[in-house]
């Protein structure tokens, strides 16, 4: 109740305009984010915004770009101002980011390039640091995400370290002289790193894929002893990845254990992450309802002790449903011999088995046996018949998986 309750009270807070993004806190537990890009399409944000009101997520996290912001300086400062605004005018904060570490460049740690990268940040803190709907400057997206220090090794790989810290740590102090209110932070990708600006953040933040729950919990330890070290607030900015073992369920629960504010990657599924990332279609479905359900502080029960199996033939219909399909293909003997019934008739049984073999999770749900009845009912009649026996040999498979799951005999 405690940890809620503070959720409900930063949320209001946030909302009524009467908890500035210029105080820095002591607990931003109450964030519940998703990492975002800046719209600028007023029907595309406005569709997102309304994803996050209704899965009651209060903030963004954004990457922005120098190099489209020097293309275009006067649009790139016009759109991510109608970004945070419009943000805010739905309840939800933004978090830029300023540089980004994944693919890095490194020309951009060059003295010479100082100048440059100076000019762009003074540019989007200037407009911004002002803006109600800004919740803190994220100095660098994962400084230490790149090939420039990954593949180094030895004592290059430090020097690549120093010179990649250097440049950040210039850019806290930097952001910090032209904004000396707004809190700021640097989005690190593994705890570790975070003793490399520390001292000099107001918020300690960092990132987690790891893939078991043993490795996730040793994260937030040592994540939580920097907190408790230099008395600094916590937040993960970064989680949640299917293809990295790391999925949303269990990375929500664990943050929502330890009370710290997150945001996951990203909100809605598409384009190049969409495989592994991402919370909502765009027209508004979902892939996994066990995400969701974390979302909103629900997550699925792993105690075989005390858990309820699921009967899926307790009033019988799993035998209903097995009968209806040897009716529709011809017979119980000569199950493949050539039916009367319309191909509709047999993808009404079809759906029967699989409704009951979702519901109980008895089957796979990348591809939904029912995803695969409607993109057949959806089709043209000509081409469902020609589908005929396609249809018929995947409702049979059904009835067969029906019936060995609920050992009928």
């Amino acid at each position: 109740m405690k940890k809620r309750g503070l959720v409900i009270a930063g949320m209001f807070l946030l909302m009524a305009g009467t908890l500035s993004a210029r105080e820095p806190l002591k607990d931003y537990s109450f964030i519940r984010g998703v990492c975002h890009g800046v719209i600028s399409n007023p029907e595309i944000l406005e569709r997102d915004l309304g994803f996050m009101e209704r899965l009651q997520l209060n903030s963004t996290r954004v990457w922005l770009s120098q190099r489209r912001y020097e293309r275009d300086p006067e649009g790139f400062i016009n759109d991510l101002v109608y970004y945070v605004r419009t943000c805010h005018e739905h309840g939800v904060s933004v978090m830029p980011i300023l540089f980004n570490g994944n693919g890095l460049n490194p020309d951009m740690l060059k003295e010479s390039a100082r100048k440059g990268c100076e000019e762009y940040a003074a540019a989007i803190v200037n407009a911004l640091k002002d803006e109600e709907g800004l919740l803190m400057w994220d100095i660098m997206n994962e400084p230490n995400c790149n090939d420039y220090y990954l593949k180094a090794t030895g004592e290059t790989q430090k020097q690549h370290e120093a010179e990649i810290t250097a440049f950040v740590r210039h850019f806290i102090q930097f952001v910090r002289k032209n904004d000396p209110k707004n809190a700021i932070t640097v989005g690190h990708m593994y705890p570790r790193f975070c003793e490399n600006t520390n001292d000099l953040v107001d918020v300690i933040s960092f990132h987690d894929y790891l893939e078991t729950r043993s490795r996730v919990e040793a994260s937030y330890e040592l994540a939580k002893e920097f907190s408790a070290k230099y008395n600094k607030p916590l937040i993960n900015s970064e989680m949640g990845c299917l293809g990295r073992s790391n999925p949303y369920d269990m990375a929500i629960e664990i943050c929502e254990k330890h009370q710290v504010g997150w945001y996951v990657f990203n909100l809605v599924i598409g384009g190049y992450w969409g495989a592994i990332h991402g919370l909502v279609y765009p027209d508004g479905t979902i892939r996994d309802p066990g995400t969701i359900a974390a979302v909103y502080g629900f997550y699925r029960k792993r105690d075989l002790n005390t858990s309820v199996k699921v009967n899926p033939n307790m009033e019988g219909h799993a035998q209903h449903a097995i009968r209806l399909v040897q009716e529709m293909l011809g017979g119980e003997t000569e199950v493949f011999r050539f039916s009367q019934h319309s191909v509709d008739e047999i993808l009404e049984a079809a759906e029967y088995c699989a409704n009951i073999l979702e519901s109980a999770e008895m089957v796979p749900m990348w591809e939904p046996p029912s995803a695969r009845i409607e993109t057949w009912r959806a089709m043209p009649r000509e081409e469902k018949e020609k589908a005929r026996e396609e249809i018929r040999a995947f409702t049979y498979d059904l009835a067969l998986q029906l019936k060995d799951w609920c050992e009928l005999f």
